[in-house]
């Protein structure tokens, strides 16, 4: 306020003393103001040619905001050259709250604000004022703008936009680490005195932290601040316009600061001996147990990794870490044993998984401490010396006999005795039977291994002491082949022989083929019948890897002489006992090239095998003679119906269109058929069938009303018409109907005698002569017999 008066007290002195001149070089614009005044003069109305030049270089007013005075506050005043005091001028003001803010007295020209103004609302108000003439209402001189300024107060504080805010900061950090910057912003003038200047300090929160004043960071003011010990901190800063001094207004927020967590404290046990007691019946990979060190860190820092230190006893155990409770979970990864075994110890280490470099000198960041598991004895049910039992039996082994044994023991201290029976749900316990006390295995019933050849079964063995307690193993019998089958060769073969044959050629590769389940190395051997082997045309050789050769033993064959051989071959197998059969090939001759290529064999020799005699093929041939006659007679007979079907016939319309040598009767006269039915209607009420189209004997005759005899023939063909449009029988394609009647055309219309007369004498034939020289020599024929009258009387 004090630098706004003197400021206004310089400017006063400059322009009221003659220190400063105004640009106008007439006497009459200067500036005039009085010692207590703001005057500013209004120029002087100019001619058109004269340049016009303001009356006054101070063109502004200043206005306090929140004056809160009883009367008006005065802003200035507005003065004319032209106004001598005699009140012939009004002052007018126009503008920025002219009327509403600033009033104007029209005669004195002091200028009023009349309600309190606030400089944040609005800094300045632009307005125009003119001078006027009371009387006549017209201008003095032109109308001037000037400014009102509110001048600004200290009536604002300091305001925190963002607050409250939240920051944090890694523990164990040093002094003067950084935690955030805060803003405080006022709404005052920051041009204009310390209004707007902002000092921050802390009220709450030190000696922990600290501010700096003028830009508002914060930083630490401790080191080593622990986030074991204290994880919040409430800071409360203060922000003090007027460059902090007294009077100034202040406002205030709140910082939350969190310290967060760094790896600084290694994890520790709670106790260093951890004791678990474990049934020996628990399953592998179950859980036994739970251990857990204590980690004050949070989070990742926090992370435990566990680990089994290797020694006596702990590669039965494993340990994982339930990543939820940070916990141990140790593991079983073998049976446990009472009766081997009864206590294990060993030994877990805890360590952090992430770890911080700067705290590597506080120590190891990890623990250990001893584990002692005690195994607890279980009953328990009793225990198969094997966990699967394979047995073998021959097939038609006697009902009752001894196939094997299953042991099963009670390993409990006081072991009990053990029963034994076989598990009802299987099929097994119809063909086998077991001993309760021996647990030996005795068929119940004949086996068949063609019929089954394995079974599976199970046996469930259980304590005496406490039948609950009981245990299973599988049984597989596998049924032991019995020779039964003897061996046959393994497909039918057509050998043959060439007539040209040499000895020792081979004519032919068999092989055998068991029923029997042929035990491995099972070996087929090949020879001769005894009886065939006497005087042989052919022999076998046995190749000695389940194949044999049919060999030729003479120099040629001829077919004249015999055309079949048999040759009896004996096939036996090796296992016990020997089975052997007698198996009888067919050998045909064949007449063959100088190659041994087969040009032709007999045809009976061909049938023969399948029993087939010549009488037979004979009877077949004819048969086939037969039916092939009875083929091609049914062919022509079908073509020969087929082609009197498509002959044309007379009467088709379709195909035969019947032509009159006749004169015609006009231009659109066409070319007609059966024009004897146009002649006589009565004829074509007898024929009921359409001859164009194929009758249909399921379609009914069609009734048509008779016709009379002396119908026009134009109702006759248009009858006939529609008839033809709505007959269902009609066929679908176009079909010639022609009706012998002269068209509309003709200048006769028709020559028909359809219509004629009973008698010619009462026909006029004078109405020839008129139509034309075309029918002249008719007219002058019917002219003559009229003139021609016996009777008459000239």
């Amino acid at each position: 306020m004090l630098t706004r008066n003197c400021l206004s007290l310089l400017l006063w002195v400059l322009f009221d003393g003659g220190l400063l001149t105004p640009l106008q070089p007439q006497p009459q614009q200067t500036l005039a103001t009085g010692p207590r005044e703001n005057v500013i003069r209004l120029p002087e109305q100019r001619s058109h040619f004269q340049r016009v030049k303001r009356g006054w270089v101070w063109n502004q007013f200043f206005v306090l905001e929140e004056y809160m005075g009883s009367e008006p506050q005065y802003v200035g005043k507005l003065h004319s050259d032209l106004d001598k005091g005699e009140g012939t001028v009004k002052y007018t003001l126009s503008g920025d709250g002219a009327g509403t803010v600033f009033t104007i007295d029209e005669t004195t020209g002091d200028i009023h604000a009349i309600r309190s103004l606030d400089r944040e609302e609005k800094p300045f108000y632009t307005l125009r004022a003119q001078a006027v003439d009371i009387e006549t209402r017209k201008p003095l001189e032109p109308e001037s703008e000037f400014i009102i300024k509110v001048q600004d107060i200290n009536d604002n504080e300091p305001k925190f936009l963002d607050g409250p805010y939240v920051a944090s900061v890694p523990e164990m950090s040093p002094v003067g680490a950084y935690v955030l910057q805060v803003k405080a912003t006022d709404a005052d003038d920051p041009t204009y005195g310390n209004s707007a200047r902002v000092v921050y300090s802390i009220l709450q929160g030190q000696p922990y932290f600290s501010i700096d004043p003028k830009t508002g960071v914060i930083r630490t003011a401790l080191p080593n601040m622990d986030r074991e010990v204290k994880e919040q901190y409430q800071v409360l800063i203060q922000a003090k316009d007027m460059g902090g001094q007294l009077g100034g207004l202040a406002g205030t927020t709140t910082v939350n600061i969190t310290l967060t967590d760094v790896n600084d404290n290694p994890p520790r046990f709670p106790k260093s001996i951890f004791h678990l007691k474990v049934p020996e019946s628990s399953p592998i990979g179950s859980a036994i147990g739970r251990i857990r060190a204590v980690d004050p860190d949070f989070g990742q820092n926090a992370e435990i990794d566990y680990n089994i230190v290797p020694g006596d006893g702990g590669n039965l155990f494993d340990i994982v870490t339930d990543e939820d409770t940070q916990e141990g979970i140790i593991k079983l990864k073998k049976p446990l044993d009472f009766e081997t075994k009864k206590a294990y110890t060993f030994k877990v280490e805890a360590s952090n998984l992430h770890l911080d470099h700067r705290f590597h000198s506080v120590g190891p960041f990890k623990d250990t401490a001893t584990v002692k598991v005690s195994v607890l004895d279980v009953d328990e049910p009793p225990v198969f010396s094997k966990p699967l039992y394979t047995m073998e039996v021959y097939e038609d082994t006697p009902v009752g006999t001894i196939i094997g044994a299953v042991t099963a023991q009670d390993l409990d201290v006081g072991s009990s005795a053990v029963r034994y029976f076989i598990d009802w749900k299987s099929d097994g316990d119809s063909y086998f039977t077991i001993d309760g006390t021996e647990g030996t295995i005795a068929t119940n019933e004949l086996l068949d291994r063609e019929s089954t050849a394995q079974y599976n079964f199970s046996i469930i063995a259980s304590k005496v002491s406490n039948p609950l307690l009981t245990s299973k193993v599988n049984i597989l019998i596998n049924v032991l082949d019995v020779n039964e089958f003897p061996p046959e060769i393994a497909a039918p073969y057509e050998t043959a022989v060439c007539e040209n044959a040499k000895p020792g050629q081979i004519i032919q590769i068999v092989s055998a083929a068991d029923r029997d389940l042929s035990p491995a190395g099972q070996q087929f051997s090949f020879r001769l019948s005894p009886e065939a082997a006497i005087k042989p045309n052919f022999t076998v050789r046995d190749f000695r890897n389940n194949t044999a050769g049919i060999e030729t033993r003479r120099n040629g064959y001829s077919r004249r002489q015999q055309e079949l051989y048999f040759l009896p071959v004996v096939i036996e197998d090796s296992s016990y006992p020997v089975q052997s059969s007698t198996n009888t090939m067919t050998i045909r001759v064949c007449r063959c090239d100088s190659d041994g290529t087969i040009l032709s064999c007999n045809v009976e020799a061909i049938f023969l095998p399948v029993g087939l005699s010549t009488g037979a093929l004979i009877a077949i041939l004819l048969c086939i003679v037969i039916l092939l006659a009875i083929v091609v007679l049914y062919v022509a007979l079908r073509r020969q119906k087929k082609k009197d079907t498509l002959m044309t016939s007379k009467e088709d319309v379709r195909d035969n269109v019947i032509h009159y040598d006749d004169e015609g009767g006009g231009e659109e006269d066409t070319q007609a058929f059966d024009i004897g039915a146009l002649r006589n209607p009565k004829v074509i009420e007898d024929n009921k069938i359409r001859r164009d189209i194929k009758p249909d004997s399921l379609c009914l005759p069609r009734q048509r009303p008779p016709v009379e005899d002396n119908t026009d023939i134009r109702d006759f063909i248009n009858q006939r018409l529609q008839e033809n449009d709505v007959d269902p029988a009609a066929p679908p394609y176009d079909s010639l109907a022609t009706y012998a009647y002269e068209g509309n055309g003709s200048v006769a219309d028709s020559l028909s005698s359809i219509d004629s007369l009973a008698t010619e004498a009462d026909q006029d034939y004078d109405y020839l002569t008129d139509w034309g020289p075309r029918f002249k020599v008719l007219a002058d024929m019917f002219g003559e017999e009229e003139s021609y009258n016996p009777d008459k009387v000239t």
